[in-house]
């Protein structure tokens, strides 16, 4: 009896087992094994002998794909070829394993949650799509295909990404003498564009100075509490700050020096946040809570363990800040609109947030240059959050 999708996804091996066989039809099946491992196989005859090909894994390869896979396998036993040799000579040019390679050549340029985000979309969106195809096989039809199928469940913004992800591959594949075109240009314009929405983020003085207020009297752990005050006087981005390490700050110099390797853009050296009264102070008082472990924030589950991404957010949506009036990446965007404002050059602010030079010139120029300058500007953007919130206490 043929399998189906549910037999698929409820499939266990029984206990006592190593290992159950799950047959379709046409000689494949589903090898269930007891670490809950499901693998598709297919049992053929080549010059008298039995052999078996793997044909993927459940469920990133669907039961539909792994027909398709046992069909052309067949056809070329057909043609009188070995379909695990023919597969061999075709590995090195399956986009699966292209994408691969490249990967492996890009992950030390790459900071921690990129490659993370890289590799969840190469194994969730596009190789269950195209995986599997030729590199100088995959026409815009294809990729067109996989496009709109993410689309379909609203996740625009994650469609172009992979479509621009998909190209650098398959420029790889090009360079390598594996493809002749990359057809991801042509598909410009052939999908809806994603909504153009900023990160939420207060720029009303009056509101940013209730906001504090609301920060300063939160009811949940000096952890949280601190972590979000140190992102509005700081302005990292917040996993620079969650995985921010005791043995990165020097009191004495004032400085915290977060590490290129966590950066969002290696390869410029660490990042130096120089550390205003304000900050030293909120450090001096987490210290005794955190300080005998080397994270600043740690989560309340393990002190190995960093608070989690949505911690600083949810704490945010408790105190009634909705995710359309602030979110924690939107204290970069309040810092650059309101440091402008106050007359604070554009390169000193840039190179505080550690953006990423346009110029060639600029990004080789001595990256300490501005150092000085901003120090003042942290010092003098604290005192000014600290104004704001005093005064939303007065009111």
């Amino acid at each position: 009896m043929a399998l189906s999708d549910v037999k698929c996804r409820k499939a266990k091996c029984p206990d006592g087992r190593r290992q159950v066989k799950l047959t379709d039809e046409r000689g494949m099946y589903l090898l269930v094994t007891a670490a809950g491992g499901r693998y598709w196989r297919m049992n053929y005859r080549w010059q008298g002998k039995q052999r078996t090909l793997a044909l993927g894994v459940y469920p990133e390869v669907t039961l539909a794909a792994a027909r398709e896979k046992r069909d052309r396998a067949r056809a070329v036993l057909r043609d009188g070829r070995d379909p695990a040799r023919d597969g061999k000579r075709a590995a090195g040019r399956r986009f699966r394993d292209v994408a691969e390679e490249w990967l492996s050549i890009r992950r030390h340029e790459l900071a921690e949650g990129t490659l993370r985000t890289i590799m969840m979309r190469l194994r969730n969106d596009i190789n269950p799509a195209i995986g599997d195809m030729h590199v100088d096989h995959i026409r815009a039809a294809d990729v067109l295909a996989m496009l709109q199928h993410i689309c379909e469940r609203g996740a625009v913004e994650t469609a172009h990404r992979c479509r621009s992800l998909t190209g650098q591959i398959l420029r790889y594949a090009i360079a390598t003498g594996r493809a002749e075109s990359d057809p991801t240009p042509a598909l410009k314009g052939a999908i809806r564009r994603p909504d153009t929405q900023s990160m939420a983020a207060m720029l009303k003085p009056e509101d940013i100075g209730a906001m504090l207020r609301s920060i300063e009297g939160y009811s949940g752990t000096l952890i949280v509490r601190t972590a979000l005050m140190m992102l509005a006087y700081t302005f990292v981005r917040p996993g620079e700050l969650r995985l921010a390490r005791w043995s990165e700050v020097n009191p004495d110099r004032g400085e915290w020096r977060i590490p290129a390797a966590r950066m969002k853009m290696k390869g410029r050296g660490d990042h130096i946040v120089p550390l205003s009264r304000q900050v030293m102070a909120l450090l001096d008082a987490v210290h005794p809570v955190s300080g005998y472990g080397a994270l600043v924030f740690p989560g309340q589950r393990s002190p190995f363990r960093p608070i989690s991404d949505n911690t600083l957010n949810n704490a945010l949506r408790r105190m009634g800040i909705g995710h359309d009036r602030q979110v924690a990446h939107g204290f970069r965007a309040m810092a650059r609109t309101l440091l402008a404002e106050q007359g604070w050059r554009p390169e000193i602010i840039e190179r505080q947030l550690a953006h990423a030079e346009h110029s060639k010139v600029v990004a080789a120029y001595n990256r300490a240059e501005f150092l000085p300058e901003r120090r003042k500007m942290m010092q003098a953007w604290a005192d000014y959050l600290d104004g704001l919130r005093l005064s939303s206490a007065a009111h």
